[in-house]
């Protein structure tokens, strides 16, 4: 196989259909970007839910003064119902499923509150009117129902919350937000399948008489078939390679620079992550390419 007479072919045939693989190469772009962001997503959807579990924690809350509850008729919860819980917490129950119990006294859990909104809440709430609180700590976080059942109905507990239950939302938008990138990726896939193949189809048409004459010197299928699947994978290669500069910069910018200063707390993913994708895309991409092109100019040669 003459490999330089293949090159210069493939690259002819993309100056002669300049604007065709220009469309080629910015639909292959956009559709490996959305692959990337849907994998990057539901690597991120991943890495938070781990990062929460690995710190699942239940709150109890004792009752205030404000709180009215039918078990905290009596308000403000004693000295003797905050030891009862203690105790249960630390019996041979609950106590094998605990990694630590940290108790926050109405008064630290009052100038928690005052750190968290500065002092603007000072003339809103009281120390009487915010609850003492045990943070739980679990081994696994799977064993949360246990510790609301084991304190519900009990006197002078106001509510035992679960701090996972929170995220929930966060992790459904994310899914959601996953299921559309493939979703929308898929859709831009089956276009660049499609534009790849009719480009091939144009390319073959223009080049009708090269083809015919290789065919009368007894080239083989292989030999007039590569120069135009090489078109494709060529115009693959550059939508993905702008598809793997896209994600890394959105990385790069988007989430290290904004996303994890604005919202510090979740751990987000790096541009580590982001080259792990790269040969991801790029594969994805020219495999596709490959076969759409092939499958094209068979079916043309053979019509």
């Amino acid at each position: 196989m003459n490999v330089p007479l293949i090159l210069s072919e493939a690259f002819q045939g993309l100056r002669r259909n300049a604007s065709m693989v220009v469309s080629v190469i910015l639909v292959t772009f956009v559709s490996l970007t959305f692959v990337g962001a849907a994998i990057l997503m539901q690597a991120q959807v991943a890495k938070t839910n781990a990062y929460f579990e690995d710190r699942a924690q239940v709150d109890i809350y004792m009752c205030s003064s404000i709180s009215d509850g039918e078990t905290c008729t009596e308000g403000i919860a004693s000295d003797e119902q905050i030891s009862g819980v203690q105790d249960e917490l630390d019996g041979s129950t609950l106590a094998p499923l605990i990694e630590s119990v940290d108790f926050e006294s109405q008064e630290e859990a009052y100038d928690s509150l005052l750190e968290t909104f500065d002092e603007s809440i000072a003339g809103l709430l009281t120390v009487e009117q915010t609850s003492a609180i045990f943070h739980v700590n679990l081994i696994n976080p799977e064993h949360t129902a246990v510790i609301r059942e084991a304190f519900s109905g009990v006197q002078g507990v106001e509510e035992v919350a679960d701090q996972l239950a929170y995220l929930d939302p966060l992790f459904a938008t994310l899914t959601i937000a996953t299921y559309i990138a493939v979703g929308i990726a898929a859709l831009m896939l089956i276009s660049a399948v499609l534009l790849t193949a009719t480009t091939i189809r144009l390319s073959a048409y223009a080049r009708r008489r090269e083809v015919g004459i290789m065919r009368l010197v007894g080239a083989s299928n292989s030999t007039i078939q590569t120069p135009f699947v090489l078109e494709g994978v060529l115009a693959a290669l550059l939508g993905a390679t702008l598809a793997s500069a896209a994600i890394i910069a959105g990385v790069r910018f988007g989430v290290q620079e904004y996303l994890a200063r604005e919202a510090g707390a979740i751990p987000w993913i790096g541009v580590a992550e982001a080259w792990v994708v790269v040969p991801i895309i790029i594969l994805f991409g020219v495999v596709l390419a490959a076969l759409s092109a092939g499958f094209a100019i068979r079916r043309w040669l053979r019509a």
